[in-house]
């Protein structure tokens, strides 16, 4: 990979599809039989919440080989304020790209106008050895609670980062996910029909 065989910018209506179908073919088998994610997107393109401005596609020779957007979201504060951040996903890259060093562009590029865009934090659900690479940190280490999650349990899949430093001082509370991420089966089982058939499969590793 080098920094001049892609180029990032802003979603456009017309890669609507195109980019629901490389978020289905890289989250297909994933995290669950077949997978949701391409029917999260559309939902989410509608919602209040959606950050227009960071709806970003990563191109390749005339081809969208990655994607990511942001939402807006909050934080319950047990002072009783509520801080506003952001979540991020879905985000990912074509699957015959990924351990490239074109996910980490991507997500770097994304923080980066997120930044400019002055918005103080960004939290979401994760793996700890990608994404603290880009200066993610476990939200507990930020007095950060994910909603609905017993105090004994595990939380490392729950992660923060400061856009603008010190933004999150002073504060602890509850992250609330947004609700456009929460899905019906069978409204994604509909959706999938308009695209090819695949085989779903129940693999190792899989959380649902």
């Amino acid at each position: 990979m080098n920094k001049n065989d892609y180029t990032i910018r802003l979603e456009k209506k017309e890669d609507h599809r195109e980019v629901e179908n490389l978020i289905r073919e890289s989250f297909w088998n994933v995290y669950r039989p077949g997978c949701s994610e391409h029917y999260v997107i559309y939902v989410l393109r509608n919602d209040p919440a959606f950050v227009k401005e960071l709806d970003f596609v990563m191109e390749q020779n005339g081809r969208l080989i990655g994607q990511n957007m942001f939402m807006r979201t909050v934080i319950e504060a047990d002072d009783g304020r509520k801080v506003p951040v952001l979540t991020m996903g879905p985000i990912c890259i074509t699957p015959e790209l990924k351990r490239k060093g074109y996910g980490k562009k991507l997500l770097d590029y994304s923080l980066e106008k997120a930044s400019k865009l002055g918005f103080g934090a960004v939290l979401f659900e994760g793996n700890i050895g990608f994404y603290g690479k880009s200066g993610f940190d476990y939200a507990s280490e930020f007095g950060i609670r994910y909603h609905d999650l017993p105090e004994d349990a595990d939380s490392s899949f729950f992660l923060c980062k400061e856009l603008i430093p010190g933004y999150l001082d002073g504060i602890t509370g509850v992250y609330q996910t947004p609700q456009g991420y929460y899905v019906d089966d069978a409204d994604v089982e509909e959706f999938d029909k308009g695209f090819p058939a695949k085989q779903k499969l129940k693999l190792p590793g899989q959380l649902f």
